[in-house]
């Protein structure tokens, strides 16, 4: 089978299942994965014949596809601040919202910590998962000083092989960061982030399949009578372990803007809530006022 051939098949197959614009988007970064070859590569060679081995991966990689497995977990990849990460199921899925947030970090520390240059800046994030904020910011800024915290094992052990194979010095713990009892090993903090779980367990059925039968519910949801309990513990957290203007930087559900901005406020901190690309409101920066 040619290379044509391959993934002419692939994409047909594909587009049951997705728009034609994002079937072609998953089968080339798949081919490229597998075969080596660029899209423009395999334009050229489109009478390359594809090895048995390929083939045989190909079929495996399409067969999980077409059962709503993200692309990203079937190559064990994503893309995160012009990083590749290694994912899988024990992680969510690095998004382009989440990328937003961490810029708005890194361009706070540049901008509003003068000394970050001189002095190291401090930083921790919360339910760190992949690693991907903790990491993005260090490789960002070389002097802060980052901490990561997560309450899985599998979880910690891939954050810690991202970190390595991105050459990035992350301090990794395990905490249940819901227990305050477990806060008392964590220091002083120029800046806390987070993207914790904040999806009411109501909506899972709102979710596409793609999110709600793979990525790991420990990450996404929250009970549906207690759905703000990660942001109250963060605004405490902060009143004990922010240093002298230091910042708290969220993630938030689209939906509950206000009364996240609300938590905040209540605990004493002057909020600032902005929108992703699409026009959502979907990160909070919060300010404690001593």
């Amino acid at each position: 089978m040619t290379t044509e051939e391959g993934y002419n098949d692939f994409l047909n197959k594909l587009v049951t299942l997705y728009d034609r614009g994002e079937a072609t988007n998953i089968t080339d970064w798949v081919f490229e994965n597998v075969t080596g070859l660029q899209r423009y590569e395999r334009r050229i060679h489109k009478d390359y014949e594809i090895k048995y081995v390929e083939e045989k991966l190909l079929a495996t990689h399409l067969q999980a596809l077409l059962q709503h497995m993200p692309v990203q977990y079937v190559l064990h990849e994503a893309w995160f601040y012009k990083m590749k990460f290694f994912v899988n199921e024990h992680v969510l899925i690095p998004r382009p919202e989440t990328e937003e947030l961490v810029s708005w970090v890194v361009r706070d520390i540049r901008g509003g910590l003068a000394d970050y240059r001189f002095n190291e800046c401090r930083l921790l994030d919360i339910g760190t998962g992949s690693g991907c904020i903790a990491i993005s910011a260090k490789t960002e800024i070389e002097n802060v000083g980052v901490t990561a915290i997560d309450v899985n094992d599998e979880v910690l052990l891939i954050a810690k092989r991202n970190a390595q194979a991105l050459q990035a010095e992350v301090d990794f713990l395990k905490i249940n960061f819901l227990d305050e009892g477990a806060w008392g090993i964590l220091g002083k903090y120029d800046i806390v982030v987070s993207n914790p779980p904040y999806i009411p367990e109501m909506e899972k059925e709102k979710l596409s399949k793609h999110v709600a039968a793979f990525e790991p519910g420990i990450a996404l949801f929250v009970r549906d009578d207690d759905p703000f309990i990660f942001y109250e513990k963060i605004a405490r957290f902060g009143q004990r372990h922010l240093k002298e203007g230091g910042r708290i930087f969220v993630e938030i559900h689209e939906g509950y803007s206000v009364e996240t901005t609300k938590i905040f406020e209540s605990c004493n901190y002057i909020t600032e809530a902005r929108d992703d690309m699409y026009g959502k409101k979907r990160m909070i920066q919060a300010r404690l006022v001593r």
